[in-house]
């Protein structure tokens, strides 16, 4: 009987505990993560629909948009 209770006590914890990563928002097609300060090696690139920051790693940021010149 003892077991039992601890069994359904250790369920009824666990229960409560909430899953990791479900916290953070996604953006950037998966990439980034919504918060409201990004880290160091994080850069902002836009605002996710709930006003926080879209913070993307160094290693996925978008190459910068190329110039075509004029002769």
């Amino acid at each position: 009987m003892t077991q039992l209770l601890l069994l359904i006590v250790a369920l009824l914890v666990l229960g409560h505990v909430p899953p990791g990563r479900s916290e953070f928002k996604r953006c950037w097609k998966g990439q980034g993560a919504c918060r409201t300060y990004c880290t160091r090696k994080e850069s902002y690139m836009h605002l996710c629909p709930d006003g926080s920051l879209c913070c993307l790693s160094y290693a996925f940021k978008a190459p910068p948009a190329i110039k075509p010149e004029y002769d």
